[in-house]
């Protein structure tokens, strides 16, 4: 049986206020392209299909038609589990219905999860025959929710995904394959800034070797894909790069071929974006020159600049030639860098913050001490006055 695993889709989502649409919509043009290249028998799709849980119509609109696609025109067989961002209530709707025509959609958690046994023809060798694997898809659910509906006391993430795979354990046939699908944070993983905290204080972590048992776990919640552990415990990561921390990242869907034996063999295929997140570095003057020339100019940009001296109206400048210029960063002595660019975090931000970052940008270095402390009596002043 071949897989295509894949998660982490976060439809209408956007980057620095951009939206993102037309570049999801192209990235799974490329998964609908692999899932009938590669005769892929079931898709599976573990958590965060929705960036929230109300979603913008055009984001319904493009997952309806996306797994129709997979389920009526290819006959692909999806197996679709809710992440923390989806509404596990509203994503599961008519779910029973939908499994009919071959959707089959885990919304809400239940006490007791029960396998989905998919049967295909076993790839390989000269005869044909037919495998059938058991799915267990575990959606996104905290502590307290598991508390409430499995009745156990558990007080950490880890203790909740303990609780759910001793009910799997007692579901499953022992003389199948079997896939365990999850939305989690298994200890170890390597996360980037786009991920949205499942809790405070790494509570929200799960031990790897919890899903060691099973021929193959198909997780979601990190967007960079990796294996913990063991080669089958697997991440299939994001379908786009949501934050610049990803900028290095190479996404991909992983396909999963599992034997009559439980043997599997694990490859990916890489997603090309529409448009890439890139970090770009040099000075003003350099970046905007080879901006002129850069065939990939529509890319979504972070400029790190060097060099010093005053530097004005620096984000009107990169997007003369870099359109969708979203960052750029001042690389300074004294810190790792100051920020250029519209954003919401100003609003949080002191008048005495924002000056220094505005001193910061133009001058290329730091306020001394001295200059510190009178500009702190001098905003004091101005305060006591009424002026500010």
């Amino acid at each position: 049986m071949r897989i295509l695993h894949t998660s982490d889709w976060h439809l209408g989502r956007q980057l620095h206020g951009r939206s993102l649409l037309a570049d999801q919509a192209h990235v799974l043009e490329q998964v609908l392209d692999i899932a009938e290249r590669d005769e892929v028998d079931v898709v599976l799709i573990a958590g965060d299909v929705y960036d929230r849980a109300v979603p913008p119509a055009e984001a319904v609109s493009l997952l309806g038609n996306t797994l129709r696609r997979l389920c009526v025109e290819l006959g692909k067989q999806v197996i679709l589990i809710a992440g923390n961002h989806d509404s596990a209530e509203r994503l599961g709707f008519a779910a029973e219905l939908l499994g009919h025509a071959g959707l089959h959609i885990v919304g809400p958690l239940t006490a007791e999860p029960r396998p989905l046994t998919l049967v295909a023809a076993e790839r390989g060798g000269h005869t044909v025959s037919a495998i059938a694997v058991d799915f267990f898809g575990l959606p996104y659910a905290g502590p307290a929710q598991v508390r409430q509906t499995l009745g156990v006391e558990v007080s950490s993430h880890d203790e909740a995904m303990g609780a759910l795979l001793e009910r799997v354990e007692s579901a499953r046939d022992h003389s199948r394959p079997c896939v365990v699908m999850a939305h989690c944070f298994v200890a170890g993983g390597e996360a980037s800034d786009s991920e949205r905290p499942l809790s405070l204080g790494g509570a929200d972590q799960v031990a790897g070797d919890r899903f060691a048992p099973y021929t193959y776990a198909a997780l979601g919640h990190l967007h960079g894909p990796q294996h913990r552990g063991a080669q089958h415990i697997r991440y299939s990561g994001s379908i786009l790069k949501y934050s610049f921390s990803e900028a290095r990242q190479r996404k991909s869907v992983t396909l999963v071929d599992i034997d009559g034996a439980g043997g599997v063999t694990i490859a990916q295929r890489d997603l090309k974006p529409l448009r890439d997140v890139r970090i770009i570095e040099g000075s003003l003057d350099a970046l905007l020159a080879t901006g002129h020339t850069d065939p990939a100019a529509d890319d979504f940009i972070c400029a790190r600049l060097t060099g010093s001296g005053a530097v004005l109206d620096v984000m009107g400048k990169l997007r003369a030639v870099y359109p969708n210029a979203l960052q750029a960063v001042r690389l300074t002595r004294d810190s790792g860098g100051a920020r250029f660019g519209a954003g919401r975090d100003v609003l949080k931000q002191s008048q005495y913050e924002l000056f220094r970052e505005f001193y910061c940008h133009v001058q290329g270095e730091g306020m001394s001490d001295a200059q510190q402390r009178y500009l702190q009596s001098l905003l004091q002043a101005l305060q006591q006055e009424g002026s500010l």
